[in-house]
């Protein structure tokens, strides 16, 4: 049996939404209240889940629970050196937002990418974003193996990324591929996890061509940051094919 591409997924997962809205009125993924705006959280949810606010880690987003008058370092990043130039997540981890993300990669429910995408949209608010929404950077999302990416028929960061360019306008652009399938980084240390993920990313011909005419800067998306490892490999593949500065965004800090 051939399975159904991504597009052809994202084309029946509406149809399918569209039958059973006739059927059953849309519920809130958090409380189960009921919907009629087509979103998948109820706004006294949406408003509820715990976005990230200052004081937070400059380079990460790791959120400091005291009194502090200037930007900071935490010390899980104090003596590292990233590819990029900071990571923002828009959300703190709760376990309401980590149980959508999982929904949306394990559980196949597509339609909750535009969500998260909204979410991780709430990060632009920053201004150190205006750079790039003033000369618009490409969205970037993590690739997946193809391997993976067969299994699952889709990429979660690129759900989020394509929700995330509707409501800015940033274009996304597809420039890395993974080179090959590596161990879960769920039991991995920080080093461990970077042992893992070297020399994991390639550019591919979409990113090499957009470098033809533009080496700027890109954000790199993806769902959740923890450790960084992951984005920051991705951030290094893409400073050496030549882009100049690399953003992350993530929906949620782990």
């Amino acid at each position: 049996m051939i399975a159904p591409s991504i597009p052809e997924m994202r084309f029946f997962s509406k149809m399918g939404s569209h039958l059973l809205d006739l059927l059953y009125p849309p519920t809130c993924a958090v409380c189960d209240a009921a919907l009629k705006d087509g979103r998948a959280l109820c706004d006294d949810c949406s408003d509820d889940l715990p976005q990230l606010r200052e004081p937070f880690c400059e380079s990460c987003g790791e959120m400091f629970s005291g009194q502090i008058d200037d930007t900071f370092e935490c010390p899980n990043c104090r003596d590292l050196s990233f590819s990029f130039e900071f990571a923002r997540p828009a959300m703190v981890r709760d376990d309401r937002t980590l149980e959508l993300i999982h929904r949306l990669k394990y559980g196949r429910e597509i339609h909750l990418g535009k969500e998260l995408g909204r979410l991780a949209t709430l990060a632009f608010n920053d201004p150190r974003f205006l750079i790039a929404l003033e000369n618009s950077w490409p969205l970037v999302p993590v690739p997946l193996h193809r391997k993976r990416l067969r299994h699952r028929h889709f990429n979660q960061a690129e759900e989020i990324a394509l929700a995330v360019a509707s409501h800015t306008g940033l274009p996304m652009l597809k420039a890395l591929r993974r080179t090959r399938q590596t161990d879960t980084q769920t039991l991995l240390s920080r080093k461990q996890r970077m042992e893992n993920l070297r020399g994991a990313f390639e550019i591919n011909r979409r990113g090499r061509k957009w470098l033809d005419s533009r080496k700027d800067g890109v954000i790199l998306i993806d769902d959740v940051l923890t450790t960084g490892s992951t984005v920051n490999e991705c951030a290094k593949t893409l400073r050496k094919a030549g882009f100049r500065k690399v953003i992350v965004v993530t929906v949620m800090r782990g």
